[in-house]
């Protein structure tokens, strides 16, 4: 069995896939309570899209921005922190994709540390031409990848155990 150190996606017990990627919660970001201050659990989530991007779709997000005209702004966030991250954490990030639309693209973010369920969050990005800010089709050769990560919003993502 792979350990999840060394892996960038598993399947659920619904038979899709999710993106695996970890962060390390690091003394710069917590607050003086100890705990990791919430505007960082922002830049966790982009940190995790944009692993997303380079190690499972394989491409990097700048390079799709720069290169390709083609970005993915927030539009929307929801986030729950359901049990504190702690300096030296090393949460486990679950990300599954929610709502793939002609150009609006939601995604989960789950972040556990020894199993235990800390945040969950769900974002709401568009896609658009970085040139114009219009709104445009998700591409083919990127949807084809968040559809392999598709899971209803209303299931519990029973995942096998990470622990």
């Amino acid at each position: 069995m792979n350990t999840p150190s060394d892996m960038l996606s598993m399947t659920s017990e619904q038979g899709n896939e999710v993106f695996i990627t970890r962060h390390l919660v690091r003394f710069g970001d917590v607050d003086p309570a100890g705990i990791a201050y919430f505007p960082r659990i922002h830049n966790y989530i982009h940190e995790s899209f944009e692993n997303l991007w380079e190690e499972y779709i394989g491409a990097r997000y700048y390079h799709v921005i720069q290169n390709e005209r083609v970005a993915f702004p927030m539009a929307h966030s929801d986030v729950d922190f359901k049990h504190p991250l702690q300096f030296g954490d090393r949460p486990l990030v679950k990300v599954t994709c929610f709502k793939l639309g002609r150009s609006s693209l939601g995604l989960r973010y789950i972040f556990e540390v020894n199993g235990k369920v800390c945040v969950d969050a769900r974002t709401t990005t568009v896609c658009i031409n970085a040139d114009s800010f219009k709104s445009i089709e998700i591409p083919a050769a990127y949807r084809s990848y968040f559809q392999r990560i598709m899971a209803p919003l209303d299931s519990d993502q029973d995942y096998p155990s990470s622990t």
